[in-house]
């Protein structure tokens, strides 16, 4: 039986989820001079170092099939070509202007909106006929959704505590 090949469902996914991504990285940037709490730029730094190396393995996918990489700016995007989840340019400025415990709230609850985008375009992913088959993106999606969820409820906590 032949394997799976890729759809264009699959493409535009990887394509969304590198412009996704690359507003996360960008969002835990602000975190080093915004915020001196350490468990938030422990959680600043788990999020980029991994989704810096997502993005690297997506642009290979994507170059290995033939299909287009987004290039800069990735993350600033035309407001209604914003992928789910993702944080609006007058949202990005509020999180910019705020600093110390302030900040650290808007922080978590952008990157928690922010995740939850992820697992729609997930969930979107594996409902489009015959997408998410090929077995690398069936194992990229599948791990987004885990280590999103996993994140999320990781942040909750961390913003339950804030709020205390």
């Amino acid at each position: 039986m032949p394997r799976p090949g890729f759809t264009k469902a699959d493409v535009a996914f990887m394509q969304g989820m590198i412009a996704h991504h690359a507003q996360a990285i960008e969002m835990t940037k602000l975190l080093e001079t915004r915020t001196t709490n350490p468990d938030m730029r422990k959680l600043a730094e788990r999020i980029s170092v991994s989704q810096a190396d997502e993005i690297k393995m997506m642009q290979r996918w994507l170059l290995d099939r033939g299909q287009g990489v987004p290039g800069p700016p990735l993350v600033h995007l035309h407001e209604g070509m914003l992928m789910p989840g993702m944080l609006t340019q007058e949202e990005m400025a509020r999180l910019a202007a705020a600093s110390g415990p302030e900040f650290d709230k808007l922080f978590l609850e952008g990157m928690i909106k922010h995740h939850g985008g992820a697992l729609t375009m997930v969930h979107d992913l594996f409902a489009t006929a015959g997408a998410g088959q090929e077995s690398e993106i069936f194992a990229f999606a599948s791990d987004v959704d885990a280590d999103q969820r996993m994140e999320i409820g990781r942040m909750a906590a961390m913003l339950k505590e804030l709020e205390k």
